[in-house]
């Protein structure tokens, strides 16, 4: 062997020929991920874990379902009367049985959860656009705007929620827009006080004092370092928020000032139903008190699922 071979052979072989080197797919994989990425995995896995949650996972779901599947789901027109078939008891052709008009409570039943789940939804995001705000400023900017502000909800607050809302629905009128503003402003006080709480104590976090000293505005502060921390809480405070906002919807029904007829709101069925009680019509009642009954339970347990789950105190990743 010549020594120009033994040189050749002792040459490194080029990379590029060979595909990567046995190392690289160790060192892919063991790539750590994203913070958010673990974040919401260690969240998902503490979230199936936890039973309330999904046990008001699973009814809030089948509501929302019920609702937006109610045209389909639905055996008879809601708003049809059937003067031969009124109070009639439950069976196969109604099941759950006739009104004093011959419509079908399950079809009425159906398409009053579309209306349930609309005040559900739409309450809390009215009460959120102006409570989280002034409890965002609040909390952050603290002494008299704090006070002035705190006062302000305490005023609100003041006013029990069915007279607030009777009171506001006369002055807007009554329809469903009117009514979704009238509870959004009667729980704007809750979202206020719980996102102030949260904001009084991050604000005193490091990484708040290294965006002053930095000169971050106070605007950028509060919405990027501030609020961020607050959305667990004001999470939680949704989920309540629509269970309260069905419960209030259906008695400002039950009281004659809510949805007007002839949508089919449980709390306007309940309130004709409660006058064939006592001559023996009990499913005109019934069904629809057990709809409103699951409803805001399953937003309960989701409510406090989530509040368990995102607790700090719990929560390795905090």
């Amino acid at each position: 062997m010549s020594a120009d071979d033994s040189r050749d052979d002792s040459l490194p072989e080029p990379r590029g020929h060979s595909g990567a080197e046995p190392g690289d797919d160790s060192r892919a994989q063991s790539r750590p991920e994203s913070p958010l990425r673990r974040r919401a995995k260690a969240f998902a896995a503490r979230f199936r874990r936890n039973t309330l949650a999904m046990a008001g996972l699973l009814i809030t779901g089948s509501v929302v379902l019920i609702a937006l599947l109610a045209p389909v789901l639905a055996p008879h027109d809601p708003a049809t009367v059937n003067v031969p078939a009124r109070l009639q008891g439950p069976s196969l052709a109604y099941p759950m049985g006739t009104d004093h008009y011959g419509r079908d409570l399950f079809s009425r039943v159906l398409f009053g959860a579309r209306i349930a789940l609309q005040v559900a939804v739409a309450t809390p995001l009215v009460a959120g656009a102006i409570g989280v705000p002034i409890g965002l400023l609040a909390g952050y900017a603290g002494g008299r705007v704090d006070d002035a502000l705190m006062r302000l909800m305490d005023s609100i607050f003041a006013f029990p929620a069915i007279l607030l809302g009777l009171t506001l629905v006369a002055v807007f009128g009554q329809s469903l827009t009117n009514i979704v503003l009238a509870l959004g402003i009667v729980y704007i006080p809750q979202f206020a006080r719980v996102t102030r709480g949260s904001a009084v104590s991050v604000v005193e976090e490091e990484h708040v004092r290294v965006a002053r000293s930095l000169g971050a505005s106070h605007v950028r502060i509060m919405l990027v370092h501030v609020l961020p921390f607050c959305l667990s809480a004001i999470l939680v405070q949704a989920t309540v928020t629509a269970a309260l906002a069905i419960v209030l919807e259906s008695s400002l029904s039950f009281l004659g000032v809510g949805v007007p007829s002839p949508k089919p709101s449980w709390g306007s069925i309940l309130r004709v139903g409660k006058g064939y009680v006592d001559s023996g019509e009990w499913w005109f009642s019934v069904f629809p008190g057990l709809a409103i009954v699951v409803a805001v339970l399953g937003f309960n347990l989701l409510g406090d699922g989530l509040r368990d789950v995102l607790d700090p105190r719990t929560d390795p990743n905090r």
